[in-house]
């Protein structure tokens, strides 16, 4: 031993007896072949030979080291090198008996003496179990913490929790929830009935080899009683459990006892998934070691570990369930169907985002057989997200029936959009993101065959022609629905031939898409059926609707039957009333309408011809169209709006459009560029 040139050789003895008796830490001198030449021990259990047996024999023949050679490799590097090896973590059980496995910290240094010569070396060894054991307790609630909860699904965060917890606290972890709380439901109140079904959600073991389950994941079924799984959810209070061939209630569930046979667990804590004296589920922990069993800390952390669980189940559950509430609202905001029209056959796909969104579409009639074709979408999630969207297609329909064109409907709803966004900001913050939408509103005509688009920072529409030519249509767009300020919204008329087939959609497809021209690719065969196409655009999309609601609204066009509207000029004399009723009723004789109507359509022509000749300018037409409904529509070049008032009992006039609105289903006002048309609506 190196000798302090300050010391004596008589104090050098005293420090070393004294460091050997007083010690806290387990004291070797091992010789240069690492046998023993001094011992001082503080684990006797350790050891199976008393001390003055020990010297003399070799370091891994004393001690029974989880990686012995690990040891032994240490020891022989300080020898040769001469550099100390500090505080290496080595695990040791009992010499010769079965026993818990203890962690000591292995501290070797090299002893040389006065001229240099290698004496041997010390070894330093602190049981720090108990030290470690909290270190991995407390690593083990920080993966639980940092992995348990990040997303909001409660079968993914099972998961996560079985993940975090094997092998650190487990060998094998079981996750089984109320089957209540996957879908969302209020949790059950303790004590759990004995009937209330669970679902096995998650399993997880280590070690490579397939594990033998009592039940499969998935599986559905009330806690077997009595066992402590339902002890557990009755009272709230963990259970550990000590398992072997004599546990009496192993017979109450053989397929869980054969299963934990299989598996040679030796010991068992369930912990409770609770919250606010709510039952969400059941955490169970299995170790497979004999020597190595489960004991209260462990218990406590188990309990740490379940009560974060539960709270993130929580929150999962209270999404999963405003998730539901917003998509049952967006499912009944949205047609279940949108209709085919005469002259136009639609067809829709609508892959909800994983956030639950706010997008939707629609299409409905417009007067003079027009159909309109709506996409849109709001930002935002969930409720919100929903109950705005329903706002926005309530203002579209109201909108639409006064017969605007697309860019001022679109104008008129960016007011309405402000108008809420105004609302929503003296509201508390329940949601955070502003009011804003995009949106594509489109009429077709199938009279001029002809389609007219308004965007309002909504990505462009994609045209099929018949041959199979397909075309992004560059449009001018207006700013996203809700800007207060921003260009104009502008308006485009297009050309649609017989059979084209216009794509509607909203910006997460592209997302989806795994090229920017999938949707033409698709549309390339545009005499396909229209949901055969939806179908090959949803089977090509990437699995990723985090960007919000993928839709896609195709519509085929066809020109309104020739035979099925009739049109006629009529002159601007008092006398052209009598002669449009002569053309009306002679019509609708040839189209075969009943009697009833031909009469109540005789009275409608009769007033709207003669407001257009009292009140109108040339040119004045009228116009039949018999469709599901039948149309009658009188235009002239003045573009005054008329009036519908009621008439006093002794004016001679001023009941025309009164009397329209009686015998009409519908009727309205619709403004072009030469004047104006009235038109009224029968049901036939």
């Amino acid at each position: 031993m190196a000798q302090n040139e300050a010391s004596s050789p008589v104090e050098d003895a005293a420090v070393l007896q004294v460091l050997f008796d007083q010690s806290p830490t387990d004291l070797l001198i091992l010789d240069p072949d690492l046998r023993v030449l001094r011992v001082n021990l503080t684990r006797p259990l350790l050891h199976e030979a008393p001390p003055e047996q020990i010297i003399g024999r070799h370091i891994t023949d004393e001690y029974d080291f989880s990686a012995p050679g690990e040891v032994e490799a240490m020891a022989e590097g300080v020898l040769e090198s001469g550099v100390p090896a500090r505080e290496r973590l080595v695990g040791v059980r009992p010499k010769g008996a079965p026993g818990p496995e203890y962690l000591f910290s292995v501290s070797v240094s090299r002893l040389e003496d006065s001229q240099g010569r290698i004496l041997g070396v010390l070894v330093e060894m602190l049981d720090v179990t108990e030290r470690e054991k909290v270190r991995a307790g407390l690593r083990v609630l920080g993966s639980v913490r940092e992995q348990v909860g990040r997303t909001l699904d409660v079968v993914a965060t099972c998961e996560e929790l079985v993940r975090a917890v094997v092998p650190g606290l487990a060998d094998i972890a079981v996750v089984e929830v109320v089957d209540a709380v996957v879908r969302g439901v209020d949790p059950p109140l303790s004590p759990l009935g004995r009937e209330v079904p669970l679902r096995r959600v998650a399993f997880g073991h280590c070690g490579g080899e397939e594990q033998i389950q009592a039940h499969p994941v998935g599986d559905v079924r009330a806690l077997p009683f009595p066992t402590p799984y339902a002890q557990t959810l009755a009272d709230l209070k963990p259970r550990l459990v000590a398992l072997g061939p004599d546990t009496p209630w192993l017979a109450a569930v053989p397929q869980r006892a054969e299963a934990i046979r299989a598996s040679g667990a030796r010991s068992l804590i369930t912990a409770p998934l609770t919250l606010r004296g709510t039952v969400l589920g059941l955490l169970s922990l299995y170790r497979t070691d004999r020597a190595d069993l489960y004991d209260e800390d462990d218990v406590t952390l188990a309990l740490a570990v379940a009560a974060h669980t539960a709270l993130c189940l929580d929150n999962a559950r209270r999404y999963t369930r405003e998730h539901t509430i917003a998509l049952t609202i967006q499912r009944h905001l949205l047609p279940p169907c949108p209709a085919s029209q005469t002259t136009v056959e639609t067809a829709h796909l609508h892959v909800p985002s994983e956030v639950g969104g706010g997008g939707g579409y629609d299409t409905f009639d417009l007067s003079g057989a027009r159909t309109a074709l709506v996409v849109g979408e709001v930002a935002g999630q969930g409720i919100h997200a929903a109950t705005t969207l329903g706002q926005m297609r309530t203002a579209a329909h109201s909108l639409a029936a006064l017969d605007l064109e697309p860019d001022e409907l679109l104008a008129r709803l960016n007011d309405t959009a402000v108008s809420l966004a105004q609302e929503r900001a003296v509201l508390p913050p329940d949601d955070p993101i502003p009011l804003r939408g995009s949106c594509v509103y489109a009429v077709y005509d199938p009279l001029a065959q002809t389609c007219t688009i308004a965007l309002a920072g909504h990505p462009p529409p994609v045209i099929a022609h018949p041959d199979g030519r397909t075309k992004i249509l560059h449009l001018p767009s207006g700013p996203p629905l809700g800007t207060a300020e921003g260009p104009p919204f502008a308006a485009t008329t297009i050309p649609v031939p017989d059979g084209s087939v216009l794509a509607f959609y909203t910006a997460p497809l592209l997302h989806a898409s795994p090229s920017p021209d999938t949707l033409q690719q698709v549309l390339a065969h545009p005499d396909r059926p229209l949901q055969d196409l939806c179908d090959d655009v949803l089977y090509r999309l990437r699995n990723d609707t985090g960007h919000g609601d993928v839709i896609l609204l195709l519509a085929r066009t066809h020109p309104f039957p020739a035979d099925q509207i009739a049109t006629w000029d009529i002159d601007h004399h008092t006398k052209a009333v009598a002669t449009a009723r002569a053309h009306a009723q002679h019509q609708l004789t040839l189209w075969g309408v009943d009697e009833e109507t031909v009469y109540t359509t005789e009275m409608i022509v009769s007033e709207l011809v003669t407001n257009a000749v009292r009140y109108g300018t040339p040119p004045l037409r009228l116009r039949l169209i018999k469709d599901r409904t039948l149309t009658c529509e009188v235009h002239d070049g003045n573009p005054l709006a008329p009036r519908l008032r009621h008439a006093k009992t002794i004016d001679e006039g001023g009941r025309g459009l009164f009397i329209v609105a009686q015998l009409a289903q519908n009727w309205g006002v619709r403004y072009s560029l030469d004047g104006k048309t009235v038109w009224a609506e029968q049901t036939l």
